[in-house]
């Protein structure tokens, strides 16, 4: 494995540990200071946008970024997030007012309101007005449809089964005209997406940095590096189609393909996931070498 300059090594400080939730008291916050509104989804469990870096940075960032909701439904004594806790309790019991959620949950209804608030905030849950006989109606929280993208999915048995009734349908051509008709469609994205970010005479590198970029947007661990000869190369320390490429090798080829249209340049592969190396690597070298 070529030990490569890293593009863009810059990583945010490190996570500190998250102290130890007491039942009785508002957590998942600092005691000082409030939990600060977040912007999306990824931020609501500290997700955040990184750069690349080295393959130690990129492991480290992948571990503290994962979506802590990819786990079995949290037990008693288990070491969740109470922001997790919140999510489970309104997607397996439906809306509920805080003293509810907090009943469920097992917290205070001081703390699981804070946190209510910053899930709101971050689009993951709704508020609305509930009324129930006399009195002043009760706010009751519940998912939004945002949520759902934080919950346990199964996407790669879902492809692996399409696959295998496609295959049953048409046979290994109807296979291929289906990884072809995916190739064209990643080369108008791709192709698009440098026309618009990168000026007109770009060169081959700012254009390896972008598709680099891009797949580390789309589950591959992308990271583009120059040696200081001038050597470009793509890596991919993660294969995000790992389940298809086994039994669908078509897929690699046509990803081989792919870089070399959108380039316009000589990719060879180096190093390949799907036949036991570490990363799949390619060197990128101008078409007319």
């Amino acid at each position: 494995m070529h030990h490569d300059r890293a593009v863009h090594a810059e990583l945010p400080a490190k996570d500190t540990a998250a102290p130890k939730r007491d039942p009785a008291a508002a957590t998942a916050a600092s005691p000082v200071q409030p939990a600060p509104p977040i912007p999306s989804s990824a931020a609501a469990f500290g997700g955040a946008q990184f750069e690349h870096g080295t393959d130690a940075e990129m492991i480290e960032r992948r571990v503290r970024t994962v979506t802590p909701l990819v786990t079995p439904s949290p037990g008693p004594g288990a070491s969740s997030t109470l922001r997790r806790d919140i999510l489970y309790a309104l997607r397996t019991v439906g809306p509920a007012s805080p003293d509810q959620v907090a009943d469920r949950v097992g917290a205070s209804r001081t703390g699981v309101l804070q946190q209510l608030r910053t899930l709101e905030t971050g689009g993951l849950v709704t508020r609305s007005l509930s009324r129930h006989g006399v009195g002043r109606p009760r706010h009751v929280y519940d998912l939004t449809a945002a949520a759902q993208e934080l919950f346990p999915a199964n996407y790669g048995a879902l492809t692996q089964s399409v696959l295998t009734a496609i295959r049953k349908v048409g046979g290994d051509k109807l296979i291929a005209e289906v990884f072809e008709a995916r190739r064209e469609i990643l080369r108008a994205r791709i192709g698009r997406r440098i026309e618009e970010r990168l000026p007109a005479n770009a060169s081959l590198w700012e254009k390896v940095k972008e598709v680099a970029t891009y797949e580390d947007e789309t589950g591959y661990l992308g990271r583009a590096t120059r040696d200081a000869d001038g050597t470009i190369r793509l890596h991919e320390h993660n294969c995000a189609i790992y389940g298809v490429s086994g039994t669908y090798q078509i897929a690699c080829a046509a990803e081989l393909q792919l870089f070399g249209e959108v380039l316009g340049a000589k990719v060879t592969r180096e190093c390949h996931i799907a036949t036991g190396g570490r990363s799949c690597t390619y060197l990128i070298e101008p078409a007319d070498k």
